[in-house]
């Protein structure tokens, strides 16, 4: 197996375990229903979480060095435009969403009794459109990659 074609198997594996962690998130956290629950879901969201952050810098690294191993890629406006998306979203993964939800917590770690606070649904509300601008963005992303279009 050549370096680049080793480089291209890390970065799928990258992939599919960081963007599969990306996409269960909301999906885990829209099941909550008490403050119980919510809380179960932001410690399991921890756990996911860390395998979203691995597969998200190992897809950068490797598709940077696969540029480095075939600099004919950084010619290519797929792969440009891969980058560019990939680097305008992660204020949103990196910054906002964080943010997001360590007020969640904060506000679950103050909740009286098990209904969910009105300022935490209405955070989970907030996170819907930017959620979908993360998935939107992969789904983009994974096109860019597999069928190259220019």
């Amino acid at each position: 197996m050549s370096l680049y074609g080793l480089l291209l198997l890390i970065h799928i594996i990258a992939a599919v375990v960081g963007l599969g962690a990306t996409f269960a998130m909301p999906v885990l956290m829209s099941t909550a229903k008490t403050v119980t629950q919510a809380k179960f879901s932001h410690s399991v969201a921890g756990g996911i979480e860390k395998f979203a952050k691995i597969g998200s810098i190992t897809l950068l690294v490797t598709g940077i060095a696969m540029g480095a191993v075939s600099p004919y890629l950084f010619k290519e406006i797929w792969f440009i435009a891969s980058l560019v998306i990939y680097v305008l979203v992660q204020p949103i993964v990196a910054g906002i969403l964080p943010k997001k939800n360590a007020l969640q917590i904060q506000i679950l770690d103050q909740a009286n009794g098990e209904e969910l606070p009105s300022e935490y649904q209405k955070i989970s509300k907030q996170l819907v459109p930017i959620n979908n601008i993360v998935h939107i963005s992969a789904i983009i992303l994974i096109i860019l990659m597999t069928i190259k279009p220019f």
